[in-house]
């Protein structure tokens, strides 16, 4: 956690430069007092990489470090007011006053209070450096101190073994996982097969966060008997982040049954290991990779001489490991754990012998809690087992632990700390307080990629010229996706919204613990934390339906604060200012009314970041052109603000704006000044006269990303062509919107429709409105022309080269998708929804004579309410799709999808079939693992689907043939009309069935073998089937396993009646020996209450 200070220094490094070179000292007359400021913080830097990390063990340490880094937040403030004076001067030298002496003796009160503030910073940093001495820092250069070994408490060796331990395994996805991996090792390649690939190795990857159970995995595929079966040798290494390349060979020579005699050079080893594996398959698992130079440096080369079908597995955090080691895509990410199956493995870890099992699930409801409190993360409940182990298995004692300060990271057990604490201290510095900052943000919002670089490049964390910071901070982010430390949300598309899992959320919120607090409103001692600490930066979330409240009174000794976030009400009165807070660099207000704050906003001198979400607030205020340093507004979802104050143009380090979704429809003329703008949203399509604001975006040519709305406003296509998007070299992303004129049921909602000639209108403005090559994400909404644009079309679209993903939603009138996006190179996504005009997708979609294959990089296709789409036509011969892994197909009139897809699409994993009518097959889709099909009544086979692990279905009613599908390991089944189980279910056999229906099927099911649905399920090894009761949908259960055998129910005869039922026991006598349990407490389910 070193150089996060480091990193900080090189910031007011760089500002104290600034100054230095607009003369601002010499202006104000302190010039000698700013570079003493200098040579102190220099002389300070020396020691600041050993204090970093000397403080998370050395309380009187980290009191230094804090006290070094209030000094140099002073710093900052003194700079930024500095840097606003010469902005002044600059401003009073074009009107004739240049003078630098004028200028101090015009302000001699500012002048002697800035040198008296510098001064006294200079004997505070004399001070702090004098109390340097007592520690004894290490002198080193950061470069020297990262490549020494840290102490032995912190040492990030974690040998592994490929000895299976059941208690950490639980669960239907590891089952699942072992299973798909297993297949795959196990499973010859077309390439081997017939000899066309001269490689003998095929690498494969698990990704995934410390903690989250790669290891556990891979020692299951390990010792799967099928490895055994299929390989000569099996060699497990556990590799870690400080290996030596001479011990791991030395170990692999060992393994494979070789003799390494104590050589140390690597020359001479892999030679001896190459014998020893020689004509041999071999399963090699290399566990907890840091770095691919582990294979590519030590193995590789050795591993030439094994046997065609080898295979090795490596489990790594970080995605690059796997693409440095040439794994085969797509790698293998481990989800978390969910509820059920946190709670069982805590119930393992806690149950000690066979006695403790009834007394364990009488507290179930609290370790419920508990794990779902450890974030799906398996190392977090494994410790927290281990401290309910220690505990006495009493109500109030696993309360305790549930409330306790166990969850902030400071109190955590050294294991799981340790754990997260290897990725970060891992991390280049640079990126360590973006990884800090992150854990500030609150959980219960979706945070964007842009807001969060925002507030990064706001707080001084990104280094760089002013050009490339949005690609510095771009970089980062991926760094830490890459590293599992943030993961994407997958439902928002291009990974522009991330989470932070809730185990590495509090270790950052704990390194940052003196400077930053992160809170709701609910949690205990949060007040008295704001009474007893200042902080720098402050997050606090509440949700609207709480009924305690924060008082903006009790935030007011945060005098402080540089970043204050704020998600849900607070109370205000109507005297309430934000000038309470002058430091403040970043303010993000959501869901809050700041009507009261908006006149006293244009007084904080030093703020960088404002973001307004979902507010009452109708304007801002007329003299924000007078915060010089506003670089990101946004006020987003805020239906009520309408105006722009003119004064905007003032700001011209203005490098974010964004009105989506706000009720903007004008802005001032000359916005074009705004020439640093790097992304525009929600920009408003207007005409007055001869005069359109798209005649303002031309000059603005550093946008990265674009968004105009209301674009039906342009009446004439020569104002669209003076945007000049076209000569946007640096421009990536762009929204293109229309008001829509679509109802909720899809089709338009005017009688009238649209007139020809408004069709030909809108298509001509978006004609002209083509962009520059380098874009890479479009995004097409509300257009009601008869056509999509004509850059889109075979003849134009081959010069987007470098676009990703395309989405188009409302297309009143188009009747049909382009036929120019086939031949893009790098399409990854096409996501159409709301298309009523298009009846029929036929082949100059694929564009059948391309000499390659049509979209060959395609991997996910959306196609939403296409309400009359009925025909899909692509002949078995057109190749097409063969990257093809997700396909989502809702609300349209198809009886059958396409021969030509079920025969090319063959990376198809995932198919998703929804509310489509007339759909009456699904088959031969030899490689699609995953299939959901809901509300399709005519839905009547499902066959040859060979590869298919987990099916959902959801109102079939006519479904009735589901053949072919042996691989089956999961079905779901849900259908609340349905009487009886399907005829179907006697031939499929998965290994869990999950089924939601009405009360009286789930009674018959809890008769078990005296009721008439026993032959349908009790060839299944697990089922769960519920019924719902009002709000709960799952108030009723049985759960019934096959070996042993066991039927557990709270459903009686008389539950079905009416009558308010108890958890049962079925005296039912069964082929095996049987085992009825009764479940006191009820069986808890989610949000399920317990029944007692």
């Amino acid at each position: 956690m070193a150089i996060v200070l480091d990193a900080f220094a090189s910031y007011v490094a760089d500002m104290l430069k600034q100054v230095v070179e607009d003369e601002v000292g010499m202006l104000l007359g302190v010039t000698g007092q700013i570079d003493k400021m200098g040579v102190k913080l220099g002389d300070l830097k020396k020691f600041l990489a050993d204090a970093e990390r000397r403080r998370i063990t050395d309380t009187s340490v980290q009191g230094w470090v804090t006290e070094l880094k209030r000094a140099m937040y002073d710093a900052t403030d003194i700079l930024d007011i500095c840097q606003l004076k010469a902005m002044d001067h600059h401003a009073a030298s074009r009107m004739g006053c240049c003078n630098p002496l004028l200028f101090c003796l015009r302000n001699p009160l500012f002048a002697h209070e800035i040198g008296t503030r510098i001064r006294a910073l200079n004997q505070k940093l004399d001070a702090i450096k004098e109390r340097s001495a007592a520690f004894g820092f290490d002198l080193a250069s950061y470069e020297d101190s990262c490549s020494k070994v840290h102490s032995s408490r912190l040492s990030t060796s974690r040998e592994t073994s490929w000895e299976l331990d059941r208690s950490g395994v639980v669960g239907e996805k590891i089952e699942e996982d072992t299973r798909a991996l297993v297949e795959i090792m196990v499973r010859r390649t077309e390439a081997e097969t017939s000899n066309a690939d001269n490689n003998r190795v095929m690498v494969f990857a698990i990704v995934g966060v410390g903690g989250i159970g790669k290891t556990t995995l891979a020692r299951e595929v390990f010792n799967d008997e099928a490895i055994n079966a299929n390989f000569d040798k099996r060699i497990w290494l556990s590799v870690n982040q400080d290996f030596d390349k001479v011990e791991l060979l030395r170990t692999a020579i060992t393994l494979a049954g070789g003799k390494h005699r104590s050589e140390k050079a690597l020359a001479v080893l892999r030679p001896i290991l190459s014998d020893a594996l020689t004509g041999k398959k071999i399963f090699l698992v290399m566990d907890d990779v840091w770095s691919h130079e582990a294979w590519g440096d030590v193995l590789e080369t050795p591993l030439n001489a094994v046997a065609r079908g080898s295979r090795v597995l490596v489990t790594t955090r970080d995605t690059r490991v796997a693409r440095g080691v040439k794994a085969v895509l797509p790698y293998h990410h481990i989800d978390k754990l969910d509820d059920e199956d946190a709670w069982s493995l805590l119930r393992k870890q806690v149950i000690s012998s066979e006695t403790d099992g009834p007394e364990v699930d009488m507290l179930k409801d609290i370790g419920l809690q508990i794990a779902v409190k450890c974030g799906g993360l398996p190392l977090a409940v494994k410790v927290m087992g281990g401290l309910l182990c220690q505990k006495d298995k009493q109500r109030h004692e696993w309360n305790m632990v549930l409330n306790d300060s166990i969850w902030s990271a400071s109190e955590m057990p050294e294991e799981l700390n340790y754990s997260i604490y290897f990725s970060y201290e891992d991390l280049p510095p640079s990126i360590k307080q973006c990884f800090l900052y992150y854990s500030l943000l609150p959980k219960s919002a979706a945070w964007s990629k842009n807001g969060s670089i925002g507030m990064w490049i706001s707080e001084g964390f990104l280094h760089g010229t002013s050009a490339d910071l949005e690609e510095l901070g771009s970089k980062y982010y991926k760094e830490l996706i890459l590293r599992n430390l943030i993961e994407p949300v997958t439902i928002w598309s291009d990974q522009q919204v991330c989470s932070m899992h809730d185990v590495v959320r509090s270790f950052a919120q704990f390194v940052a613990r003196d400077e930053a607090l992160a809170a709701h409103s609910g949690d205990t001692g949060f007040i008295s934390k704001l009474s007893a600490h200042k902080f720098l930066r402050l997050s606090m979330e509440k949700n609207v339906s709480e009924s305690d409240g924060l008082d903006w009174s009790s935030l007011h000794a945060q005098k402080t604060l540089r970043t204050l976030i704020l998600v849900g009400p607070i109370s205000m009165k109507p005297s309430d200012s934000i000038v309470d807070f002058p430091c403040l660099r970043t303010l993000h207000a959501e869901s809050i009314d700041v009507a009261v704050l908006v006149e006293s906003l244009g007084k904080l001198k030093h703020l960088r970041y404002l973001l307004i979400q979902k507010s009452n607030i109708s304007s801002l205020p007329d003299n924000i052109g007078n915060m010089k340093f506003l670089q990101f507004i946004g006020l987003v979802e805020c239906q009520q603000f309408v105006k722009v104050p003119h004064s905007i143009l003032k700001l011209g380090q203005l490098r974010y704006l964004n009105f989506y979704d706000s009720s903007v429809n004008s802005i001032p003329r000359g916005f074009c000044v705004l020439t640093n703008l790097r992304n525009l949203r929600g920009f408003p399509a207007q005409t007055d006269g001869v005069w359109c604001s798209l005649d303002e975006l031309g000059p603005l040519s550093e946008l990265r990303s674009l968004g105009v709305q209301r674009l039906e406003n342009v009446s004439v296509t020569s104002s669209a062509a003076k945007a000049k998007l076209g000569e946007k070299v640096h421009l990536t992303h762009l929204f293109l919107y229309c008001s829509s004129i679509l109802g909720d049921d899809g089709l338009i909602k005017d009688e009238k429709g649209v007139s020809e000639e408004e069709q030909r209108q809108i298509a001509g403005v978006f004609d002209e409105l083509c962009p520059s090559p380098s874009l890479e994400y479009l995004d097409i909404n509300g257009f009601f022309g008869r056509r999509l644009p004509r850059w889109m079309t075979s003849r134009s679209a081959a010069v987007f080269k470098s676009l990703r993903i395309i989405l188009m939603y409302d297309l009143a009138c188009c009747t049909q998708l382009p036929d120019g996006l086939c031949q893009l190179p790098c399409l990854q996504e096409i996501d159409t929804r709301r298309a009523p005009a298009i009846k029929r997708v036929g082949p100059e979609f694929l564009q059948p004579h391309l000499a390659t294959a049509a979209f060959p990089r395609l991997q996910k296709m959306c196609l939403v309410d296409m309400v009359e789409w009925e025909e899909w036509e692509w002949e078995e011969q057109v190749q097409a799709m063969p990257l093809l892994e997700v396909l989502e197909l809702e609300n349209c009139r198809l009886r059958c999808l396409p021969p030509g897809l079920a025969s090319h699409a063959r990376a198809l994993k995932s198919i998703s079939a929804q509310n489509n009518q007339h759909l009456n097959s699904l088959e031969n889709f030899a490689s699609v693992v995953e299939l959901e099909v809901a509300k399709s009544p005519d839905l009547e086979r499902i066959t040859n689907l060979p590869n298919l692990r987990k099916l959902e279905i959801e109102t079939c009613p006519k479904l009735k043939v589901l053949e072919g599908i042996c691989a089956l390991q999961r079905l779901v089944l849900e259908d609340y009309a349905m009487e009886t189980l399907p005829e179907y279910m006697r031939d499929v056999n998965p290994r869990h069935f999950e089924l939601r229906c009405s009360l009286t099927l789930l009674t018959s099911i809890a008769a078990g073998q005296s009721g008439p649905e026993w032959d349908r399920f009790s060839h299944i090894d697990h089922v769960k089937a519920y019924a719902p009761d009002e709000n709960n949908t799952r108030k009723w259960y049985v759960l019934y396993t096959r070996e042993p055998c066991s039927l557990i129910t709270n459903v009686s005869h008389s539950t079905s009646a009416g009558k308010s039922a108890q958890p049962c026991h079925l005296n039912v006598l069964f082929h095996s020996v049987h085992l009825t349990r009764l479940v006191d407490s009820g069986y808890v389910e989610e949000d399920q209450e317990v029944v007692s």
